[in-house]
């Protein structure tokens, strides 16, 4: 999903259901950094919730370590300082057991139909 196709989505919602919550978070650099807007709404299906997230390309990895019995491997990734990747989530929540679940989809299946 493209940044002008998340704003309309946006759009959608708050003319469609209204939005109850919106923020945005920044991720861990140990999940290699970038942000997610979350935005809250009731839905067709009740309480909804899309995360979307950006994040740097990550454009190759290195792994530090030795061959030596007891040693350490490490990974490091390597970003991409123009380039960045875009994903959505989308939850609904189950107030039955109060969490939130993530809504799985078909390869080219549609969320939401506007």
């Amino acid at each position: 999903m493209t940044e002008e196709k998340w704003q309309e989505t946006i759009g959608t919602i708050k003319d469609s259901f209204g939005i109850t919550s919106q923020r945005l978070e920044d991720l861990a650099e140990e999940e290699g950094g970038g942000t997610v807007e979350i935005v809250e709404f009731e839905g067709p299906l009740g309480l909804m919730k899309l995360e979307f997230i950006s994040q740097p390309l990550v454009l190759g990895k290195k792994t530090i370590g030795s061959k030596r019995i007891g040693s350490q491997a490490t990974v490091e990734y390597i970003h991409s300082d123009t380039e960045k990747i875009h994903r959505l989530k989308v939850y609904k929540f189950d107030p039955a057991n109060d969490v939130w679940v993530e809504m799985e989809k078909d390869k080219g299946e549609r969320f939401f139909q506007f």
